[in-house]
């Protein structure tokens, strides 16, 4: 979770980041799907033995990353913060394939320079010049979580029972919810890089809404306020439809870029610090939302679905404010980006706080 996304941003180029960074949750999106026919097939093994089956296997993947990760080589970016310059000029050749490197090269020599004179990481990402970074570090994850995406992927079943469904129909169900996880995920590999990750926020978002407004609706006819009553099989259907509407809409919007974005926009000084607050407030409020969510929906019933429609509402308006687009720009010239937007150009002095390879090769 700290290193993957950082590691496919640093090696993708500009061009191709967004979809090979999507990768990452693609991968994650297959093992949620693939986790979830494993608990359906597991339920059925007799004598409660199945859980531990459905557990254990978990550490096939584990032994995968853990033997695949030793034949990983170093991003440039890595060498050259590291004190390898020629290192990293020869693996940048290697993955650009080509010798025409000079532009992004640069780039890397002035983000060490800038590096080399950062002694605390944690202490730097403090500072007024980083403000936009630390923002999206904090609110991305966050938005991500309080999205009610993990009211789906961890209590599909339990949900699915309590809309009606019993057995191994609430399974089958969460199954369906997995593969549309994994479509989504393909859906936003092939249009992030030419639609541009602002579009694809706001478009998610808006489907988002518009879909818990209506599981909450159709939540509320039925069940009203005591949280009684029964849904006919083509009413529970429908329920199930929005459902997918929604993961679809997520997946492809806040799933995927909730993860690119903060991997993109931190500059090599802070990087690993920007980086480890990202996944700390996303894992800390994935903690809060499962601790939660069976009682907020005990006391909210329908209105629990209302609620993360407000968030989503949030979310999607702070996107629309305060997000620049960030699709094709070099990871080490995302300061410009910053420089250029209407609110968080006036936390970024001139050239002080401006550090590319274009002013290294002025220079030269």
């Amino acid at each position: 979770m700290q290193s993957v996304p950082v590691y496919l941003s640093e090696m993708a180029p500009a061009h191709l980041r967004g979809m090979l960074n999507i990768g990452f949750q693609l991968m994650i999106t297959i093992g949620i799907l693939a986790a979830e026919l494993i608990n359906y097939g597991t339920n059925k093994i007799k004598g409660g033995h199945g859980w531990r089956v459905s557990l254990a296997l978990a550490a096939v993947p584990a032994v995968i990353i853990t033997v695949g990760a030793l034949f990983l080589p170093d991003t440039p970016n890595s060498l050259m913060e590291r004190g390898h310059p020629e290192a990293s000029r020869r693996m940048l050749r290697r993955i650009r394939g080509t010798d025409d490197i000079g532009e992004e090269y640069a780039d890397l020599v002035a983000a060490r320079e800038i590096s080399k004179q950062v002694q605390h990481p944690w202490r730097n990402i403090l500072m007024r010049k980083y403000r936009a970074q630390l923002t999206m570090a904090v609110l991305i994850p966050f938005f991500q979580q309080v999205s009610g995406i993990n009211v789906i992927n961890f209590y599909a079943p339990v949900l699915f029972e309590t809309l009606g469904f019993k057995g191994d129909a609430s399974l089958l169900s969460s199954v369906m919810t997995g593969g549309v996880l994994v479509l989504g995920s393909v859906v936003s590999m092939f249009t992030v890089d030419r639609l541009g990750r602002r579009k694809l926020f706001l478009q998610g978002g808006a489907q988002m809404l518009v879909s818990q407004i209506a599981v909450g609706t159709l939540i509320a006819v039925r069940f009203g306020t005591s949280g009684v009553g029964e849904m006919p099989r083509g009413y529970a259907a429908a329920v199930v439809l929005f459902i997918c509407v929604y993961v679809a809409g997520f997946v492809w919007s806040w799933g995927a870029l909730g993860w690119l974005v903060p991997s993109e926009i931190f500059p090599l000084e802070i990087r690993s610090a920007g980086q480890s607050i990202t996944v700390s407030v996303n894992m800390l409020f994935t903690f809060v939302i499962a601790q939660a969510f069976l009682t907020m929906l005990c006391h909210m019933k329908f209105g629990l679905f209302y609620f993360f429609a407000g968030w989503v509402v949030i979310m999607t308006a702070f996107v629309a404010l305060f997000l620049p687009e960030t699709k094709n720009v070099p990871m080490e010239e995302m300061v410009l980006v910053w420089k250029g937007h209407w609110f968080w150009s006036r936390f970024i002095g001139d050239a002080d706080d401006i550090h590319t390879g274009v002013n290294v090769l002025a220079s030269t």
